[in-house]
């Protein structure tokens, strides 16, 4: 049976009236999010879905017989705003709607849509707030007091802590988190026989192997300056570890890749179509320039047309977060691995936003946090969740000016925070190749039959192993999103042989 105990008719009342009155406010959807669910019974839930489709239909103006035509041929509904005495509800609600307290009653009606939804789900929510107390009033008031402050998101922490608590108590606390230091060192070292501490492959092997390729609980951070290809390079290794297949250009034909792998890409200024066309782009091999102008070679449209299908095969899920709070993150990347299982997560990029800096301030009660500190936090909860859910998490950020003359590129050169590489596992800087660079490798290149480098990747953080304080040389086509390492140095220039990881990944079943 429905709940009503967080059903308040006079918040529900006052939306609808103020809407009826000012339709505008439907307009707000950056502002006002409403569900369906948000009004209680079906015939609020109809006087509410006859005016909002009415406004989605055009409609400037919402009156009572623009609302009995719409109904008019929908006799089911008709009978139920009929029966419910429709047109002396709205002008009512319209007589007591004030405008200028519309917040305060749209929020209030979705808190009581959050605790309805909790309570509708077998939880007794009376802890946090309970309307039918009428034994001990100041606590009632208090209640009322803390309901009336807090945010939709403080409610869903407030709940989610408590359910939190009970997880660490009985699900993960099941030991007293101790052991004398040798208990299992046999099953592990005999472990790495059957199953190396190595992930799956990113697109280009020499990042790969310096890497041990994207291992799950790791966090990986590969930042650039502005238009070396951050996003790019993203896009590149998602595809390759989210599709089955890419074209070869060297070969000249599909190559498999791998079984697809369950990928989660976090955009934050980047829309949906904009990494629709740089995927497809990678994947056929065909230039971006081309598939927008729809311009294409010989051989190219073919090749698109089996990138698109790939692409719907593939994987990989997109969001776009253009203002986000670390909980928002954290909610996300949880809902895809939940729903989607996923396992390898890009989010691009690290930066503050109007959402963090209100949550940090509000939970610190800290106001004006410097930037470096924010970062730094963000990075820290990235780092957590890839150990906490033993997820892959690669991430970007950009640099600061001393990238133009450093010349031991490192974390120094982290925009905002060198803090953020005390938190990753893995850290790359991409730059563009100067004169001074290409005419130090130009004699090597020339004698090996190899282009000049366009790109060139500083390693200078890798837990665990060796490869540190190295460029990997690259040729680069970010029109298709494929950043390949031509040969290895270290900082000062010096040739570094390089042994390639190759590792071996299951490939995708043909039924």
């Amino acid at each position: 049976m429905k709940s009503n105990k967080y059903a308040e008719i006079p918040n529900l009342v006052q939306v609808i009236g103020c809407i009826f009155k000012n339709p505008k406010l439907l307009e707000r959807d950056d502002k006002y999010k409403f569900n369906e669910q948000d009004f209680y019974d079906e015939f609020h839930q109809l006087v509410f879905g006859c005016m909002y489709n009415l406004w989605q239909l055009g409609a400037k103006e919402i009156t009572l017989p623009a609302i009995e035509d719409y109904l008019a041929q929908r006799p089911k509904a008709l009978a139920i705003y009929k029966t419910n005495k429709g047109p002396e509800f709205i002008l009512k609600a319209a007589e007591m709607a004030n405008v200028n307290t519309f917040d305060y009653y749209y929020n209030r009606m979705k808190k009581m849509s959050l605790l309805r939804a909790y309570e509708e789900m077998g939880m007794d929510l009376t802890w946090l707030y309970n309307p039918d107390e009428v034994m001990d009033m100041k606590r009632k008031q208090a209640q009322e007091d803390w309901l009336d402050n807090a945010t939709l998101a403080d409610i869903y922490n407030k709940i989610n802590d408590k359910i939190d608590s009970i997880k660490l108590q009985y699900v993960e606390n099941i030991t007293d988190g101790g052991c004398q230091i040798g208990e299992g060192i046999d099953e592990l070292i005999d472990s790495f026989a059957e199953t190396p501490a190595v992930g799956y492959p990113l697109y280009d092997i020499y990042t790969s192997t310096t890497a041990r390729g994207a291992r799950l609980g790791k966090f990986y951070l590969r930042s650039a300056a502005t238009n070396v290809g951050k996003t790019r390079a993203m896009v590149g290794d998602a595809c390759f570890i989210g599709c089955s297949q890419m074209w070869s250009l060297k070969e000249n034909k599909w190559v498999t890749t791998g079984a697809c792998q369950s990928v989660l890409f976090i955009a934050t200024e980047q829309t949906l179509d904009e990494i629709q066309i740089s995927a497809v782009a990678c994947i056929s091999g065909v230039e971006e320039d081309h598939i927008v102008m729809h311009e294409y070679f010989t051989g190219e449209w073919e090749r698109i047309v089996k990138a698109k299908q790939l692409l719907k095969q593939s994987k990989i899920q997109f969001i776009c977060m253009p203002d986000f709070s670390m909980d928002d993150v954290e909610n996300m990347i949880k809902k895809h691995i939940r729903e989607n299982q996923v396992e390898y997560i890009f989010f691009d990029y690290i930066h503050s936003s109007a959402k963090i800096l209100t949550e940090i301030g509000g939970k610190s009660g800290v106001k004006n946090l410097r930037e470096d500190n924010i970062l730094f936090l963000l990075a820290s909860k990235l780092k957590d969740i890839a150990v906490q859910y033993g997820v892959f998490i690669l991430s970007s950020t950009q640099l600061n000016a001393d990238y133009q003359t450093s010349e031991t590129p490192d974390q120094n050169l982290l925009r905002g925070s060198k803090a953020i590489a005390d938190r990753i596992d893995w850290g790359g800087i991409m730059l563009e190749t100067t004169k001074e660079d290409r005419e130090k490798v130009e004699a090597f290149c020339k004698k090996n039959s190899l282009p000049i480098p366009n790109v060139k990747m500083s390693i200078y953080k890798n837990r665990a192993n060796k490869w540190k304080g190295i460029y990997l040389w690259m040729s680069t086509q970010t029109g298709i999103c494929r950043f390949e390492t031509l040969f290895v140095t270290d900082w000062a220039c010096n040739i570094i042989e390089m042994p390639l990881l190759n590792i071996k990944v299951e490939e995708a079943s043909a039924f």
